[in-house]
């Protein structure tokens, strides 16, 4: 692991990965036939310190979801080592880890999907308090005052799953997650099935919980506008990677890496006159298989820097096709998670200018084009 991605301060670091890694498939056994290898995550490593919000984001296919069930051991990493509150979690046994989920806690995108239908509502919340060994006589007052620190009354604990809206099953969830006073929460495209209103109705909530409680959030997306409204750091996946991960004003004022940049160009600006303006960077075809990872750097299929530093000269190159050439570099080997010396990492070759500009002016795209990526 980069020892510099670290918090500062092995006391203030609540969770850490040490090279995660998680493959599906492969070779079969006995007589099951073999399938073909998906490397979803592949070598990560970060941490976070108590208290702060990390966003992970990412388009489909990126393996930020993945990441997020091997961290809280929904899913079993292939490699790697994940360390909670200063223990190794990685290898612990089902029963020991069950002993553990008070501790850290997961919200999901759906939030109905997430709740028993045929439960009433005060027995979703209080289900985790029972499994735990929560003294009986406790848990009806517990689950009263964790309906109302979310917004709910506590009379609706009498009421059933689909007798609520989305924004209100997902406050659901999101007491559930929070009965046990977890040190960690775990969330997965929270808001992204709710309507915008309702969106930042949850984001709200969500911080009045972490000022309240103090909790660690990890808060997986797609939306960098949403992340942006929640998070103090950012990390970008692309195809199981992070490719860029910076505090959240440097990453949105100047990112480095050029997959970053293009996701934050298709985010909409609430200036009018300014969003039919900007330019837009392209963002070429979509996002590659993990079955087949391409060779060196997964995004030079995709990417308007090399491009462009292909075009310009002075670099060995390597011809994709007819018409799309990039620096043999990008194709041969992968570049390292590197900083910046301001605590900003890229994995670029040939990374974007760090004031920024050279992301608003090497657009491929003209300005007032459609925001649609080619």
């Amino acid at each position: 692991m980069n020892a510099d991605l670290r918090s500062t301060g092995e006391h203030e670091t609540l969770l850490q990965a040490d090279d995660l890694s998680k493959v599906f498939g492969g070779r079969g056994l006995l007589f099951r036939r073999s399938r073909p290898e998906v490397r979803a995550v592949d070598k990560v490593s970060f941490s976070v310190r108590r208290g702060e919000t990390l966003g992970i984001v990412g388009e489909t296919g990126s393996g930020k979801s993945t990441l997020g069930r091997l961290l809280i051991r929904l899913l079993d990493p292939s490699a790697g080592r994940i360390v909670f509150d200063g223990r190794d979690i990685t290898g612990l046994a089902q029963g020991r880890m069950r002993k553990l989920r008070h501790e850290m806690q997961m919200v999901f995108q759906d939030p109905y999907g997430s709740l028993d239908p045929r439960m009433k509502v005060g027995a979703i919340v209080a289900e985790p308090m029972l499994v735990h060994g929560a003294e009986r006589s406790g848990i009806a007052r517990r689950t009263a005052e964790i309906l109302e620190w979310v917004g709910l009354s506590p009379a609706m604990a009498e009421r059933y799953p689909h007798e609520f809206s989305g924004g209100q099953r997902q406050r659901i969830g999101i007491a559930r997650a929070m009965a046990l006073d977890p040190k960690l929460l775990i969330l997965d495209e929270p808001v992204s099935a709710l309507d915008v209103s309702i969106q930042a109705q949850i984001l709200n909530l969500l911080r009045d919980l972490q000022r309240q409680s103090g909790v660690t959030y990890i808060f997986i997306a797609h939306d960098l506008a949403v992340v942006r409204h929640i998070s103090e750091r950012v990390a970008v996946m692309y195809l199981g990677k992070i490719v860029e991960t910076a505090p959240r004003e440097r990453l949105y004022a100047a990112p480095r890496h050029p997959y970053s940049a293009s996701l934050l160009s298709a985010v909409p600006l609430p200036n009018l006159r300014a969003e039919r303006q900007r330019k837009r960077i392209a963002l070429y075809g979509e996002i590659g298989s993990a079955t087949a990872l391409p060779g060196g750097c997964r995004f030079h299929p995709r990417c308007f820097k090399a491009r462009l530093v292909a075009a310009a000269g002075g670099v060995a190159t390597t011809a994709l096709s007819k018409d799309v050439v990039v620096p043999s570099r990008c194709t041969d080997s992968e570049p390292p998670l590197a900083d910046d010396g301001n605590g900003h990492f890229a994995a670029c070759h040939f990374p974007l200018d760090p004031n920024g500009a050279e992301a608003r002016d090497s657009a491929p795209f003209a300005a007032g084009q459609s925001r649609r990526h080619s």
